[in-house]
Order: C-alpha cells, then structure tokens, then sequence
C-alpha cells in the first residue's frame, strides 16, 4: 500500500484531516479526562485505534510504523491533540525509547522493540531521577556491574511515572566511576519481570499513583540490552530528548484551565466583581502572549532551524501561568473545592481542587524551573555558573 508523505501536505489540510479523524474516533468518554497521566488499560482503545491508523507514532519514519512528521507537522498534531481533548496515552515508549533505538540501536533492538511498542505488548517507563539525584542527573548510584555476558543491576529509582503498570524499563545506570560525572553512564533496557525489580506506587495527594520508586537488587540484565556504547549514556540521555522542551512549553495545559476558570466565574457570578474581572484579563493577555511566544519557537522548527536555549523561557512562562490560572480558580471556588470534587458550572462540572494539585507537577517535572533559570542565565543572559 503506497504510502502518505504527510510533509509534502499543505499545514491546513494536514490539520483538516488529522483534525477529522481524531474527531470521530476518539472515544467520547475519554474526551478532556481528568487524569493527566491514565493507565494503560484506560486508554487501550485509544491506544490500538491510533496503532491500526499508523498515527500512533508521529515522528517514528514510516518504514518503522510511524508518520514521519517533520517537526512543523508534529507541531500540528499536539496543538490538534489538545484541542480535540484527547487523553493521554503512555507515551514513553512512542516519545522516548522509540526514537532512543531508531537513532542509537542495533537492527536487533529495533527489530525486536519498535513492533512490540506498536501493539502495546510493551509498556513503557523511564529510570532516571534517584533519591538526591533529580535535577542533578549526573549524580546518579545506581550501578551496573558486568559479569560476562551480563549486569547486575543494584540501586533505586523515584518518581518514575506509571512504573506499576509498565513491563520495562530504560534505565540510566553506572558502570564506570569517573571523576567527571557525566562519563562512565550507560543506558539499559530492563524487563520489569526479571527476579529483584521491585515496584512500590507513590500515592500523591489525591490518592493517585501516577509515581514509584522502583528498586534494583542483583537484577541480571544481558549486555545485548545496553543501547548505544557503554560509558556513553549521558550523550544519549541529552541527544533523545530532542525538541521536547518546546512541547513542555505548549499552552494547552493554560488554555484549558482558563478555559475552566471562565465556567466557573460565569456560574458564580464572579463577573460581576470589578478585580476578578481585571486578574481575569491579565491572565487572558497573558496566555495570548504565551501563544504568541510559542509560535515563534515553533516557526523556527517549521524553517528547518534548531531551538537554542532560549527556548527554556516557555516552560517557565506555561507552568507559572498554569498555577496562576489554577489558584484564581480556587478562589472562586471557595471552601467548596476541599469537599466536592465536581462543582457546577452551567453544563459542565470542574474539579477545581484538582486543576490545582495538577498544576504544580510541571514546574518539577522535565526539568525544573530552578533548571530552566540556571539554562538561561548561563546560555541565553551569559551569567557566571
């Protein structure tokens, strides 16, 4: 079957057919889902209805299954997710390991991996963070030593999204100690089903358990599964990230949540108020200015050009926009928020409380903003370290 060049499409007709289809496929119910972060069994059928399209993977080449957008597309199909209100799907192996192995892994990693993505039978999760080494990455314990034709794997990983629902894991590990850090780190695939993995769910402050700590003790890893070189893990934990920092600045999360905060205001009549009324059109020009910002970077991407550090700025601007957003929220809910997690506003119900909880999450994860200052002072505004 011939297939697709979604590139060589105009970007209005891309949007209008990827808009269509979406529309009438997405499962009404799982339409602007409260969780952020659903299990797998949550959005399966999302999940198998994208993979029988081929546009579960956008940005996979199409000979591995995938779209093979460029990044102005790719653009095109987040702003168009988030639109539709289409939930989430666990996204590290489409995001992360996918393109991980098509840029660094042998024809037998991706020969073996890629398909099983596709299907679903592998889920995904990602062992970076450790106790005391979060932000500061490099600082990783976990150790990998070698015996023959295999590590054994020892340490612990926290804050690892959906673990208890994933059957693998990529791993940053030490192998090597080194006086310079970053040296000596290698990636790892792990079946989360070898003897000594241990998962222990994190509940948060909703009685969610969207985070683990997952613990290694003696787990025996083939040396096939290493990815790349070994001791040359941080050049591929930096180089696969790619143009995410661009989607961590997005305005969808703000969007919504204003989007929300104006039901609710409507239903209570907080209109009426003269100050609500001006914190309302601050954070209304506000998130136009967002936009406006978020265009420009991804009018770069579109050019063919690379994102520079300044590019930091949206992730800044979009989580504290986000909790703004969210705390005005609260306020028009009242004490209501603590006791109900529906509140009525005209045809809709809204979770205030959990707008809330929710926006405090991406300012951490991705890279903190504390991370995100440091990037601009020394990169952008050429500040001493």
């Amino acid at each position: 079957m011939m297939q697709q060049d979604w590139n060589a499409l105009p970007d209005d007709e891309f949007r209008r057919i990827f808009r269509e289809w979406v529309d009438a496929n997405c499962p009404a119910h799982m339409r602007f889902m409260r969780k952020q972060r659903p299990l797998f069994d949550e959005v399966a059928e999302w999940y198998h209805a994208l993979a029988r399209k081929g546009w579960l993977s956008p940005v996979w080449p199409q000979d591995w299954g995938g779209m093979g957008l460029n990044p102005a597309k790719h653009i095109i199909y987040v702003e168009e997710w988030a639109r539709l209100g289409c939930p989430r799907i666990p996204d590290h192996g489409i995001g992360l390991v996918g393109p991980l192995l098509l840029r660094f892994g042998t024809d037998e990693q991706k020969a073996h991996f890629l398909p099983r993505i596709l299907t679903g039978e592998h889920v995904w999760c990602q062992g970076y963070s450790e106790p005391g080494s979060g932000s500061d990455l490099a600082s990783l314990r976990t150790s990998a030593v070698r015996e023959g034709d295999e590590f054994i794997v020892n340490g612990q990983k926290i804050w690892t999204t959906l673990a208890h629902c994933a059957n693998w894991i990529f791993l940053l590990v030490r192998t090597t100690k080194s006086e310079k850090k970053q040296n000596g780190i290698t990636v790892l695939l792990v079946d989360m089903t070898t003897p000594g993995v241990v998962v222990r769910p994190i509940p948060n402050l909703r009685e969610e358990a969207d985070f683990c700590e997952v613990f290694f003790d003696n787990v025996r890893v083939p040396v096939k599964n290493v990815v790349g070189e070994i001791d040359q893990g941080w050049t591929l934990a930096k180089a696969v990230l790619g143009h995410e920092r661009i989607f961590l600045g997005a305005p969808s999360r703000p969007d919504y949540a204003l989007a929300r905060l104006e039901k609710l205001a409507q239903a209570r009549g907080a209109f009426d108020d003269a100050a609500f009324r001006s914190r309302y059109a601050k954070l209304r020009l506000d998130l136009y200015d967002l936009s406006s910002a978020f265009e420009r970077f991804a009018r770069e991407l579109r050019k063919g050009g690379d994102l520079a550090a300044d590019v930091s700025v949206l992730k800044l601007f979009t989580t504290e926009l986000y909790q703004r957003i969210t705390e005005e929220a609260l306020d028009v809910a009242g004490e209501e928020a603590r006791f109900a997690d529906d509140l009525p506003a005209g045809a809709i119900d809204i979770d205030a409380m959990n707008l809330f909880l929710d926006a405090r999450a991406p300012a951490i994860f991705g890279g903190s903003n504390e991370i995100q200052r440091n990037i601009l002072a020394k990169a952008v505004l050429g500040l001493p370290g």
